[in-house]
């Protein structure tokens, strides 16, 4: 039968309208992207059946204003812009896309590394303003060991690529089964043994309790002298004050970050004022690639579950919901 979606952004990559398309179903766009009062007004007067959510925020009033929503699946996997808690209330599995997108972050990731390695930015300022500079104040990585918090899809990509570069791969992640292949990688007992190790460190876990804030000035202190963080993971992650007094001290060479706790970055935001910052707008997976990928499971998984109730319990992050569907 046809269903109804709202997409929260103005639009879908090519899977995930052909998915929709194929089945028949009536989808809504965001007339304006990261308007989160309109996905409140939309669903406060339509019958929806799905939402695949973006990054506007998905409130609780937006989905206490839908009674007829029975599925909710972020493009992406961080679900910090969605109440997972009204979801769960109302009975809603609330799902993600999980590795669909990342060998596109993973790609991110190294590409960040390398240039906070090597300064790329500014030397890339130095030539646009007539300048001929050169610096040797570049540093390899081979030799030099990758810390990564979080052994998933993505982070075991960028180690990969670290091996291949002559790095050292270092990860605490409390997931990994004991007896699991880590393809060469060292494993860490905790946070406060991996960081020592890390003259890079890169970000791939989600935010919750536990990891919120994780990386204060008491960790950022246990990192050696001239380390650089890399983040594609979410900006929660990271105390921002911590991360600029240990980079305008010089404790940390450089951090590459694809997100920051309040996005947009505002413009008054000191990170902007450091060359040894490197940020982009969260775009890690937002290649043709890995949209077409994301769109087209988001889609694929919301029918499964309108269809016949399937799902992966993997890709849930409220199973306890299923025992009540």
């Amino acid at each position: 039968m046809p269903y109804r979606f709202l997409v929260t952004t103005t639009d879908l990559g090519h899977g995930g309208r052909k998915a929709l398309a194929e089945a028949g179903c009536e989808v809504d766009y965001l007339d304006t992207n990261n308007d989160a009062d309109e996905v409140e007004r939309r669903m406060a007067s339509v019958a929806y059946d799905a939402v695949i959510s973006r990054t506007v925020t998905l409130s609780a009033r937006a989905i206490a204003s839908c009674p007829t929503l029975k599925i909710i699946c972020k493009h992406g996997v961080g679900v910090t812009n969605i109440d997972v808690e009204a979801a769960t209330r109302q009975g809603i599995p609330v799902l993600t896309t999980p590795a669909t997108n990342a060998q596109s972050v993973a790609e991110l990731t190294v590409a960040l590394m390398l240039s906070c390695a090597r300064r790329l930015p500014w030397f890339q300022q130095e030539v646009a303003a007539g300048r001929w500079t050169r610096s040797g104040d570049g540093e390899e990585l081979s030799g030099k060991t990758l810390g990564l918090v979080g052994y998933g899809e993505i982070g075991r990509r960028v180690a990969k690529v670290a091996q291949a570069l002559g790095m050292n791969v270092a990860f605490f992640d409390p997931a990994i089964a004991g007896d699991a292949d880590t393809a060469g990688a060292r494993r860490c007992a905790s946070l406060a043994d991996l960081l020592p190790r890390a003259d890079v460190l890169s970000l791939h876990c989600p935010v919750n309790d536990k990891t919120r804030g994780m990386l204060d000035a008491a960790a950022l202190a246990l990192m050696p002298a001239g380390a650089v963080l890399i983040n594609t993971a979410r900006g929660e992650l990271v105390d921002e004050g911590a991360l600029l007094a240990a980079l305008q001290s010089g404790h940390l060479r450089a951090a590459g970050l694809d997100t920051v706790a309040h996005e947009p970055l505002a413009a008054d935001h000191p990170f902007r004022q450091l060359s040894s910052v490197i940020i982009t707008p969260h775009i890690g997976g937002s290649t043709p690639q890995a949209l077409d990928a994301v769109a087209s499971s988001a889609a694929r998984q919301c029918l499964d579950w309108l269809d016949n109730h399937h799902l992966q319990i993997s890709a849930c992050v409220n199973p306890q919901v299923l025992n009540r569907s």
